[in-house]
């Protein structure tokens, strides 16, 4: 993968189209996009070519993250074999997390951890379980969610880490 910085120019005059951080000949990163008589028109992330979303939804075939996420939802039976542990400790700015129905089967290890702007969180039913062991208790399995002083609310849905045999809540001052 090769990153640089640099500028592109209006084909058909000498202005500047866009200044800022590529990645394999895409807009990618931090850069600012101006029109023809030389405004701003953008400025802010780029990621994959187009504008940065601070609200993006995760599916089946679209697992795509960055870190200037500030709502992340994730959509029903989504992440179910390539993730085993979810860490979204570098989503710094992260401040509502929806999670759908039947997500992250195989992931051993929940990290919430430092999330200064979180403020709410909202886990459906089946998430985090393996199906085949429901009531089980997997001392390898873990849910951490501390220093996270903004979140307010907290809901799990029914049989969501129903064998994760840690579960660790801390420095959640504010939660309702």
């Amino acid at each position: 993968m090769h990153a640089c910085h640099g500028r592109a120019y209006y084909a058909d005059l000498s202005k500047m189209e866009y200044e800022g951080e590529w990645c394999e000949g895409m807009r990618w990163g931090r850069g600012t996009q101006y029109n023809r008589n030389g405004k701003i028109v953008y400025d802010g992330e780029w990621l994959s070519d187009g504008h940065g979303k601070t609200s993006v939804a995760l599916r089946k075939g679209n697992e795509l993250l960055h870190n200037h996420i500030e709502e992340l939802t994730i959509c029903n039976d989504c992440c179910n074999d390539e993730w085993s542990v979810l860490d979204l400790s570098l989503l710094s700015l992260l401040k509502n997390l929806v999670i759908g129905n039947e997500c992250f089967g195989c992931v051993d290890e929940v990290k919430l951890i430092g999330l200064t702007e979180l403020k709410s969180i909202v886990i459906g039913e089946n998430n985090f379980t393996e199906m085949k062991d429901w009531y089980g208790n997997d001392p390898n399995r873990h849910f951490y969610l501390k220093s996270c002083p903004s979140l307010i609310s907290l809901r799990i849905g029914c049989y969501s880490f129903s064998d994760y045999s840690v579960c660790e809540i801390e420095n959640v001052d504010a939660l309702e």
